[in-house]
């Protein structure tokens, strides 16, 4: 029986992400590294978070994103259980959003 080797992740892509200097550069950027499927997939998630962080019901929210109660419940869990960056972000933004 093989056991599998955990997988160390490359920090590179991660370092090119932080030298974006615009929205667009960012988007951009994503456009070229990611499939169009993963793309829209990343950011129906982040919606889903979005709106869960609004309190919404899963219902309302899959209405809105067409999102699947799964897509939700996972996207719950990370928010709940995760590391606590994707409700950082979220938190991050409001109060950017206050600001202005």
């Amino acid at each position: 029986m093989s056991k599998r080797v955990p997988r160390i992740p490359k920090t590179e892509m991660y370092e090119a992400i932080l030298q974006l200097e615009t929205l667009e550069e960012c988007m951009d950027f994503f456009r070229d590294i990611c499939a169009e499927r993963e793309l829209r997939s990343m950011e129906q998630r982040f919606e889903v978070a979005r709106l869960l962080d609004q309190d919404m019901v899963y219902a309302d929210i899959s209405r809105q994103t067409n999102a699947s109660t799964a897509t939700i419940s996972r996207v719950s869990r990370m928010l709940n259980d995760g590391t606590g960056m994707l409700e950082k972000s979220l938190k991050r933004m409001k109060q950017k959003e206050e600001c202005r």
